[in-house]
């Protein structure tokens, strides 16, 4: 008896806990299989925006109820950084409102597979910021 007892009390104090984790942001780790299927999708629409190859550098990458916010600067196969002045962000670069490489990008998995919702490379302003309200992203995606 003492010992079912025990274990239900340790159900009451681990179920919460364990509600308490699933209802907040995971930041996805490199071993993370979501992570390449993110980084896959979002790859293959960073390269059609500018027009080349890219691979990653992750900033940082969460998910959240099925959506994935991702922080990545692209880069060419080789590594080097991307070369804008060769992309259709020249004129935004030469005018000075392309600030930095940085990516943002919001995803959304439907039926196991990642999909990308939207974009923004170098934006001035917080982009995102908009995104739950115009996409219906939770909120709690976006909080630092």
């Amino acid at each position: 008896m003492r010992g079912r007892i025990g274990m239900i009390a340790a159900a009451l104090i681990v179920a919460p806990v364990m509600a308490h984790a699933q209802s907040a942001p995971t930041r996805i780790a490199s071993a993370d299989p979501d992570r390449a299927l993110i980084l896959d999708a979002l790859r293959v629409e960073i390269a059609r925006d500018l027009g080349q190859p890219v691979k990653f550098i992750v900033n940082d990458m969460r998910t959240y109820r099925g959506w994935a916010f991702a922080m990545v600067a692209p880069r060419t196969p080789a590594g080097a950084e991307i070369d804008f002045s060769k992309t259709h962000y020249a004129e935004q670069q030469e005018q000075g409102v392309l600030d930095g490489d940085t990516i943002y990008a919001l995803l959304r998995q439907e039926g196991g597979t990642w999909r990308v919702v939207t974009f923004v490379i170098g934006p001035t302003d917080v982009a995102w910021e908009g995104w739950s309200d115009e996409f219906g992203a939770p909120k709690a995606l976006f909080a630092r």
